[in-house]
């Protein structure tokens, strides 16, 4: 597609307020309400939106359930694929158009999101298709003490759980959305997809494909709306089956408790505060290009980031300037500037949090080698930032910043370096840098984390599953891992 006919496809898309998508209808909210979702690179309104109130979740969930009991629960798994296969086609013909919406929405650069995120996107529909033929249970013989001499024949079977809500984040949006409605699709399910209310429009622009790749009117239901209406009463709707969130630790553990009601299934992928380990036996030139990529990708908006970088005191001062030296020369801008390396946060509001952050690096213990200040707007800038030795127990360390903010820290003592790295709440992703592949393979054994990248760091592909220990979250997205959150298994026992 060219960029010209991408462009004008995306202003067809803004230049009207943009509906709910609920029983194959685009529909407007049942109060008319809306609201207004802003471009964080200029500050600028983009267009409205409407409102997902508790009613409008109502006639959603209500939608998924015809669907569940109607014409889908009858195409055989190779026409389910075929229909999730033509949604990765689709996807990738419109790759530009999704890019430029993804910018303007979330403020990321045009170009990560088109060489990145939306080619993530339509890979993960396209393996999900496969998985629509590989769902597959076993045969059994039982052994059955109590009932001497008699014979049976058992087997399993897989199922999908029913209707599923998902409540996506805001920080990459078209992604979150693929990670999640693939999966549930292939196993059979029905979706009520409750995209972040900063960043509605790549999901409901998907919502048109999905109805274009011929997909049955209210197997996929998309209800933008608030986290603390449309997304809490998703959360503890009886209409549910299954939640799955992907958000902020302190948001899933309030999606626990609203689904505890009826005890709905639930799968969490939520905060982090990775480690990303250099050893001075390291490739030194790839670590500070993989500890900038993992600290910044994204503005730092990425929950696996390596956000705290440990360096081997005699390579600390080399890696930790030439990365404060890296973080300075980045150029950040409007997302759709083709110069631009880093864009905006995505709101005022998130700004504001990462800004309270950095008032904070006064105090750490620590100098500040890069950055530690928000940018003039009229977008939410703030400056890539390096904090050289901190003290481990300061905030700027152990919370989850959500933005390019690094923490260095220098080590020594190798045999206590998997207990620092260990030393938090988290468990999404870690990062080991060293030539010495022993040692790499012994420390990624001791390291409690989700996923660990040698030598390398963000590195995503459907066929790997993401998730993470601790108070990162319950459960795996990708992989074939991914589909037992969204099957249940039943026991067939049939006596001869």
């Amino acid at each position: 597609m060219s960029v010209t006919l991408a462009a004008d496809r995306r202003t067809r898309f803004l230049s009207q307020p943009v509906k709910l998508l609920i029983d194959g209808e685009f529909v407007g909210a049942a109060d008319g309400r809306t609201f207004t979702t802003v471009d964080p690179g200029t500050a600028k309104p983009l267009v409205e939106v409407a409102e997902a109130s508790a009613e409008d979740v109502d006639r959603a969930v209500a939608a998924a359930r015809r669907a569940l009991d109607g014409p889908w629960s009858r195409l055989s798994p190779s026409e389910r694929g075929r229909m999730i296969h033509r949604i990765g086609d689709l996807l990738a013909e419109h790759a530009e158009e999704f890019a430029e919406l993804e910018s303007l929405d979330n403020g990321k650069p045009f170009s990560a999101a088109l060489q990145v995120e939306v080619p993530l996107a339509v890979d993960m529909f396209h393996y999900m298709a496969g998985a629509a033929t590989r769902l597959r249970g076993a045969t059994i013989a039982p052994s059955v003490p109590y009932l001497p001499g008699k014979e049976f024949h058992a087997y399993t079977v897989r199922e999908p759980v029913g209707v599923v809500g998902q409540i996506i984040p805001w920080n990459v949006p078209l992604l979150m959305a693929a990670w999640k409605l693939a999966p549930a699709l292939a196993a059979g399910n029905t979706v009520v997809l409750k995209p972040a209310e900063q960043t509605p429009l790549s999901a409901l622009r998907l919502g048109e494909l999905l109805i274009e790749a011929g997909l049955p009117a209210g197997v996929v239901n998309i209800v933008p709306g608030f986290g603390a209406t449309a997304g809490a009463h998703l959360a503890r709707h009886h209409g549910i089956d299954k939640i799955a969130f992907t958000g902020s630790t302190e948001v899933g553990r309030e999606i626990v408790r609203a689904s505890a009601g009826d005890l709905k299934r639930v799968s969490l992928e939520l905060g982090g505060k990775s480690p990303n380990i250099v050893f001075a036996d390291a490739d030194i030139e790839a670590a500070i290009e993989g500890a900038a990529l993992g600290a910044f990708y994204n503005q730092g908006e990425v929950c696996s980031a390596g956000s705290r970088l440990f360096v081997q005191e005699s390579q600390f001062d080399r890696v930790v300037e030439a990365l404060a030296s890296y973080a300075s020369g980045i150029k950040v801008g409007y997302g759709m500037d083709p110069e631009s390396q880093m864009g905006p946060l995505v709101s005022k509001e998130h700004q504001d949090r990462v800004g309270r952050y950095l008032e904070l690096r006064h105090e750490c213990g620590g100098e500040v080698l890069a950055g530690g200040e928000l940018m003039e707007g009229p977008g939410f800038f703030v400056q890539p930032s390096v904090i050289a030795r901190p003290h481990p127990d300061h905030r700027l360390v152990r919370e989850e910043i959500f933005g390019p903010v690094v923490t260095a820290l220098p080590f020594d003592d190798i045999d206590d370096l998997a207990a620092q790295a260990n030393d938090t709440v988290y468990g999404l992703a870690a990062g080991i840098w060293t030539t010495d592949i022993s040692k790499a393979h012994r420390l990624a054994k001791r390291l409690k984390a989700g996923t660990v990248h040698i030598n390398t760091y963000h590195v995503f592909a459907a066929e790997t599953p993401f998730g993470g220990y601790k108070q990162s979250g319950w459960g795996r997205e990708k992989g074939d891992e991914v589909l037992d959150h969204y099957l249940e298994t039943k026991s067939v026992i049939v006596g001869l």
